[in-house]
């Protein structure tokens, strides 16, 4: 098996490491971003000072966003009493977290291009990925009564967001990624694979993306520490442990590309944080595929 750039990524500083990866998010800056409206939401609903009325005006300015959001506030989702016809009213019920949430969600999909980058690996079958999990996360906050329902789901969505700034910053890199992940079947995981060419991991490049896009702290962890869920704060840990399980819930499942999941085996760590049981674990995996179908239906 090819040692690249092995003993180069081995000795790689923390400084090297850093202006690495700024260097790859200033390049996707270029290619492929969030909508304009999209980053104009998130730092408005950070802003303490913005009100309801505030989003409602943002978002009516933008016909197809509003439609999106309408669409999810009166889908299954969140199952809510009655058909919602106007913005205000959405922001009154879900309150403003929950409609930026929706707007990133919306965004998201647009990020997952670049068509096939190898054979058994395209930003589609990622994106397919990013939806099982997405759903996952959501059914397992529920189980063990974690989190909201719209952030549980957009941390699915999110979590493999730095495998995307690769692809696009980085695409003839990344494809060395998959040669040397596939000579090494079995003996190599998929971030030994990116540190071997990269020096760095789609972790380190996912959370440096959210944290520029000013994206709440809790997505930022979960896109920088699905991998290793008890390295996250403490704060956050719940949530970035809810992503991890569910990623390993929709591996064995088999929905999209999955070889980015180190092992289906849980953590014991991870189920104690979350109190999931092998019961709860069973219920999640029979309910994932109409939850899949349902998200995918929500993401269309």
């Amino acid at each position: 098996m090819s040692q690249i750039n092995a003993t180069e990524t081995a000795e790689m500083t923390t400084a090297q490491k850093d202006q690495l990866i700024q260097a790859a998010i200033n390049d996707i800056s270029h290619i492929a971003t969030l909508p304009e409206i999209t980053v104009r939401i998130v730092e408005l609903v950070e802003d303490p000072n913005s009100t309801a009325h505030d989003l409602h005006l943002l978002i009516s300015n933008d016909p197809a966003l509003s439609a999106r959001v309408l669409k999810v506030v009166n889908s299954a989702f969140y199952a809510l009493p009655g058909q919602i016809g106007s913005i205000n009213r959405a922001i009154v019920l879900l309150g403003l977290n929950a409609v930026k949430n929706i707007a990133i969600a919306a965004s998201l999909a647009k990020l997952f291009r670049g068509g096939q980058l190898c054979p058994g690996f395209s930003a589609r079958e990622l994106w397919e990925h990013s939806i099982g999990v997405a759903a996952g996360v959501r059914l397992i906050s529920e189980k063990v009564a974690i989190g909201l329902p719209d952030e549980a789901f957009l941390s699915g969505l999110i979590h493999d967001i730095g495998i995307m700034v690769e692809m696009q910053a980085r695409r003839a890199k990344l494809a060395k990624v998959f040669e040397y992940f596939e000579a090494g079947k079995g003996s190599v995981t998929f971030r030994q694979a990116e540190q071997a060419v990269f020096g760095v991991t789609h972790e380190e490049f996912g959370k440096a993306l959210c944290e520029k896009w000013k994206f709440p702290d809790f997505l930022c962890e979960v896109a920088g520490y699905h991998h290793r869920p008890l390295s996250a704060s403490s704060k956050n840990k719940a949530t970035v442990c809810l992503a991890h399980a569910a990623d390993v819930i929709a591996a064995r499942h088999g929905h999209g590309y999955c070889g980015t999941v180190d092992k289906l085996e849980f953590n014991e760590g991870v189920l104690d944080t979350l109190k999931l049981t092998d019961a709860m674990i069973d219920e999640v995996q029979n309910d994932l595929p109409a939850a899949i179908e349902d998200a995918e239906q929500l993401m269309s």
